[in-house]
């Protein structure tokens, strides 16, 4: 009978779920880390929220260890790329609070209106201030959705029973979903200026740390209120402090910080400001929903190999698996590849395989490329739920395969069609490596590091020398340089494999080099 170490806080129901599915359940909670490598051994699989991290040691340490749960969306306690070099799924739970820090979003938009924290303070000190807690009403009032997800939306249905207008800004919503929710789909800048009330609901990446900083808060309608349940990060906390004492913004609203745990903040003690201390899933409905989820997971794996919600492998057979594992690092590239490019909402995506990739299994090869393409916007995205998010958000999926071979033996193309354009990106198998051989129909042949500059430019004389020259001066090296265009004096593209990460400033100045058109740091 599989066994799995419970070594977290998890609710009873989750142990009655791995009994009834055939798997012995071990609850050990409060362990060392030191404690937890010594016992690991002799478990199939573990069971964590946040509180145990399961380091490279421990996975390794675990030499019959299959599968590692995680009761809940953030996986930032698990090392996957050590799980994955060690054979161990890693499989979370993206959707089981979504309700509950929907709800919590909605609980702190009310009591930014109302003033209820700062009344309640009031009343208990035996204060009868009535008249120092005038609030406003959100019936009537606009509320603006940065990022219109699984969260956003159930926030959207909720401000709506409460009578209140909705726009969001998010590029990888989609005409067709925006109207399905009865939200009116808008830019950053218009959302700012029309918006009473801004709630956040994205992951914390490159493009959205600090969406609302300085430059973006000074867009706001004046008296504007902002709360923020999604990730620390997304509001710079300096610049939103500085928008309270001005006047700028009447209130905020915070259940997550930049640091956690939050002992010390610039926003405490600021009579405008509530903060809760990241309370989003902290419900009893909430943590009985991960709980089961995870077990339900977990028992399924270990018993019947059955894979759900995987972080780091895709639904498929064993037999499949050693045949489609090039592969399956090749589309999550180009996946990944044209996600990072699209800045607009996703209407269609197509994928083609040619050659020998016409003859696999493309159902799971099709589900990490959809991962890599959502993945930089959407937070809880893996191969296994990749094809669902696209299904919800309203974007066209389709795919063709045939055996014949091209220029290549094998060929992958996938073709992203947004509201404002469309963008190919093509690869195939070097000895089994991934390479680049197209772009936008753009002929070039490139491997993609961790770290690669993404340039799209007129084919004019000084481009390169000017380039080279700039990332010089910042102290980036240069890897590797690949080129490509249609014809002398045309469109060309440059892909750039750096030594060193790329700032937000230095990117602008690459994008205001002669002849530049876009100018973007790929991650891989």
């Amino acid at each position: 009978m599989p066994k799995v170490l419970i070594a977290d806080k998890l609710s009873p129901q989750a142990i009655d779920v791995f009994k009834q599915r055939g798997v012995e359940a071990d609850v050990k909670t409060g362990l060392l880390p030191e404690e937890i490598v010594k016992i690991i051994g002799d478990y199939d699989g573990l069971a964590v929220r946040s509180a145990t991290k399961a380091t490279a040691a421990l996975i390794k340490a675990g030499k019959n260890l299959k599968v590692i749960g995680r009761a809940g969306i953030g996986v930032d306690n698990v090392d996957i790329p050590a799980a994955t070099a060690n054979g161990v799924v890693v499989m979370n739970t993206p959707f089981g609070n979504s309700v509950t820090t929907a709800e919590h979003t909605i609980s702190l938009m009310m009591s930014l209106a109302r003033q209820i924290p700062q009344a309640n303070a009031s009343t208990h000190a035996g204060k009868w201030e009535k008249n120092a807690f005038m609030g406003v009403e959100l019936a009537g009032k606009t509320l603006g959705l940065i990022g219109a997800g699984n969260i956003g939306s159930i926030v959207a249905d909720r401000a709506q029973g409460l009578k209140m207008r909705v726009v969001a800004y998010d590029p990888f919503l989609s005409g067709e979903r925006a109207e399905a929710l009865n939200i009116e789909k808008v830019e950053l800048d218009e959302l700012l200026k029309r918006a009473d009330f801004i709630t956040l609901h994205t992951p914390l990446t490159e493009s959205t740390k600090n969406i609302l900083n300085k430059d973006t808060l000074a867009k706001c309608k004046k008296g504007v209120r902002i709360i923020n349940c999604a990730r620390g990060g997304l509001v710079n906390e300096a610049d939103i402090k500085a928008a309270i004492e001005s006047g700028q913004v009447a209130g905020a609203a915070f259940d997550v910080f930049e640091e956690e745990p939050a002992k010390n903040n610039i926003l405490f003690g600021m009579p405008q400001v509530i903060c809760t201390p990241h309370l989003g899933a902290s419900t009893t409905e909430a943590q009985e929903n991960v709980a089961v989820q995870v077990a339900e997971q977990m028992a399924d794996y270990l018993t019947s190999g059955a894979v759900t919600n995987a972080l780091n492998i895709p639904s498929m057979s064993a037999e499949d698996a050693a045949k489609l594992k090039p592969y399956l690092q090749l589309v999550d590239q180009l996946g990944s590849f044209a996600g990072q490019l699209t800045e607009t909402g996703l209407k269609q995506v197509k994928i083609e395989y040619e050659g020998k990739a016409g003859k696999l299994n493309i159902k799971p090869l099709t589900a990490v490329a959809l991962k890599g393409l959502l993945a930089p916007l959407i937070e809880g995205v893996n191969m296994v739920n990749a094809p669902v998010i696209a299904a919800e958000r309203g974007i066209e999926v389709s795919t063709t395969s045939h055996e014949r071979a091209g220029d290549y033996q094998t060929l992958i193309r996938v073709t992203v069609v947004t509201e404002k354009r469309t963008r190919t990106v093509a690869g195939t198998l070097f000895a089994d490596k991934p390479r680049i051989v197209e772009v936008n129909g753009i002929k070039l042949e490139a491997g993609l590091g961790s770290k690669t500059l993404y340039v799209n430019n007129d084919d004019k004389p000084g481009f390169i020398g000017s380039l080279g020259t700039l990332l010089g001066k910042h102290g980036i090296n240069i890897a590797y340089f690949h080129l490509g265009r249609n014809e002398a004096g045309s469109e060309a593209i440059a892909l750039v494999e750096v030594d060193q990460s790329i700032s937000t400033e230095v990117l602008a100045e690459i994008g205001k080099l002669p002849s530049v058109k876009q100018a973007k740091l790929l991650e891989f």
